[in-house]
């Protein structure tokens, strides 16, 4: 009897030691920034060393694009003069101006222009904010004399998906994210995402652009979604680790009830 009770547990401990060995996760597969490595002669992993010549781009600052909500204020020495190019959209429509919105707003259109006041149409969509600066000084310095002009983005934001701790939409303030760091706003990825082929969309022009990401090498750096422009997209798929564990339990319960009404069936046949 008991030879037969072993007998009976054996399925069931093969399938829990078959559950933790596939569901294990290679050191390899979770380590952010590893340097790129090669077989030897041995065939062993040789690590290979980091190229030094190669940096990543410091000076990169965000353009404007369609559908951007800005904010663009102009001071000078005399107030009054400046006034006319602060009129936000209540005291252009005769409304009382609201004083938590010191700043007037536009919105860039279709056309990658906005309507400024004495101005007119001004194109801003593809210029980066110092290059916007000084078009609106440009125009401005006409009519005020050393004109101070500060610009903002209102809506900058990213979206951050799949296998991290906090996914969602998450607005950005300093108008410069890379995608490490969006990553960390979302609590990181959890062990069961996918670091080797992050996924970035970017919309350009109206066509949407993916780019891969691998963050367990070096050469995340050097990637041109390395900086995440407005209404960026990061996915990160589940591991196959995460996929194959998320059927398992079904699997291994209709493993397990089949076993069993298997080998009771035996036992009642054992009995007769």
């Amino acid at each position: 009897m008991h030879s037969m009770k072993s007998f009976l547990q054996f399925p069931l401990f093969f399938l829990l030691l078959w559950s933790l060995f596939s569901s294990c996760v290679k050191q390899q597969e979770v380590i952010y920034f590893q340097n790129p490595q090669i077989k030897n002669k041995y065939g062993r992993n040789q690590t290979l060393p980091v190229e030094p010549k190669r940096q990543t781009v410091v000076n990169y600052s965000a353009e404007f694009q369609k559908d951007d909500l800005i904010s663009i204020s102009v001071s000078a020495i005399d107030p009054d003069v400046v006034k006319p190019f602060n009129l936000s959209l209540n005291t252009q429509a005769g409304q009382k101006n609201d004083p938590s919105n010191t700043a007037p707003t536009y919105l860039i259109d279709g056309d990658g222009m906005i309507d400024f006041p004495v101005l007119g149409k001004i194109h801003l969509a593809g210029l980066n904010r110092m290059q916007a600066t000084e078009a609106i000084r440009e125009r401005i310095k006409s009519y005020v004399n050393n004109p101070i002009i500060n610009i903002r983005i209102l809506n900058f934001k990213i979206t951050v998906l799949g296998e991290v701790l906090r996914p969602g939409v998450y607005s950005i303030n300093n108008e410069r994210i890379t995608v490490l760091e969006a990553i960390g706003l979302a609590g990181d990825l959890t062990i069961q995402g996918l670091r080797k082929n992050v996924l970035v969309v970017r919309d350009v022009d109206g066509v949407k652009k993916e780019m891969r990401i691998d963050l367990t090498s070096k050469e995340v750096f050097y990637s041109p979604a390395y900086y995440l422009c407005q209404n960026d997209l990061v996915y990160v798929e589940p591991s196959k680790h995460k996929i194959r564990n998320s059927s398992q339990p079904a699997v291994y319960g209709s493993l397990a009830v089949s076993s069993m009404a298997l080998f009771v069936n035996l036992i009642n046949l054992l009995k007769r």
